[in-house]
This record gives structure tokens, C-alpha cells and sequence, in this order.
């Protein structure tokens, strides 16, 4: 099955105040018709990245069984990761990048390999607020998300 995840994530007063992520789940079955799913959640203190990141973990873990997958984000540091290699030299290099500092949000990023490991996965990236539909819908659930007055708690923010 073919699924495609468009992906946004927001954070306001980025480092220290709350943030949220909003998911488009889209799938045409074999008669053609588009079935979708939306999630989003808010975070009471948490970064822009994080929630990109837990925007296309969140999206990939509602996957019931294996597809393959393309995930639409206006996030470079999601998609660039996969397209560019980083994730891997990261990897190789102990969770350190080229500069010898430690990668941050290791914790999400190893999340989100586990969450796409039984899937083929593609990264795309868009350009935000640009007219992608997709994204103008992510962007809005996740700023509403963020405003919510129903936040969770994140992580410790590295």
C-alpha cells in the first residue's frame, strides 16, 4: 500500500515555550477513493525540531502493517537527514556530527528509525507556506495544537 504523510511541526517562544506537530495520513484504495486520517498534540516546552521530527514519527507509527511511504515536509532537518546521509554518518560516528558535537534530539531521531523500519520510505521536502494544501493544513493543526490548553509534557529538551 502506497500512504502518503505530509508532516508540519511548530513551536512558539522556541526553546522554551509550547509547540505542536499536525499529520495528514493520505491512501487511495484499489477503487480509487481517498481515505485520510489527521493527528496532532501539543507539548508545553519544546523546540521547532522536535516537533518536526515527532510530526513524521507519529504519522509512521499509526501504520498498521508495511508500505511504502513518502513523507512531505517543509522540514530540511527531517528530510535532508534521510536524503543526505546525515542519519547514517551520524549513526557510524556514535550519535556525533562532522563537528565532533553530539547530534541533538537523539532520542527522536532514533525513535523515528525504529518507527520506519518496516517501511520503504522516501523524504520529500516543500517549501512552507507556499500553497501546498497538505502543508497549510499540517501548519494550522499544529499551530492550533500548540495553543491548546491541552499540552503534554516533552522530554527534556537536549
Amino acid at each position: 500500500m502506497k500512504v502518503t504523510i505530509y508532516t508540519d511541526g511548530s513551536a512558539r517562544g522556541n526553546p522554551d515555550g509550547p509547540g505542536g506537530y499536525g499529520v495528514i495520513l493520505q491512501y487511495v484504495d484499489t477503487k480509487g477513493e481517498l481515505h485520510e486520517r489527521t493527528k496532532s498534540a501539543g507539548y508545553k516546552k519544546t523546540t521547532n525540531n522536535r516537533m518536526e521530527l515527532m510530526g513524521v514519527i507519529i504519522g509512521l507509527e499509526s501504520l498498521t502493517r508495511p508500505c511504502d511511504v513518502e513523507v512531505i515536509s517543509d522540514s530540511k532537518y527531517v528530510t535532508e537527514a534521510f536524503n543526505k546521509k546525515w542519519i547514517d554518518n551520524w549513526i557510524s560516528n556514535g550519535w556525533k556530527k562532522s563537528d565532533k558535537k553530539p547530534v541533538l534530539n537523539t532520542d527522536l531521531w532514533k525513535r523515528l528509525l525504529d518507527a520506519k523500519k518496516e517501511h520503504n520510505v522516501t523524504f520529500t521536502w516543500v517549501k512552507g507556506h507556499a500553497d501546498n494544501p497538505e502543508n497549510e493544513r499540517c501548519d494550522k493543526m499544529a499551530v492550533e495544537a500548540a495553543l491548546s490548553s491541552d499540552l503534554l509534557d516533552d522530554t527534556p529538551v537536549q
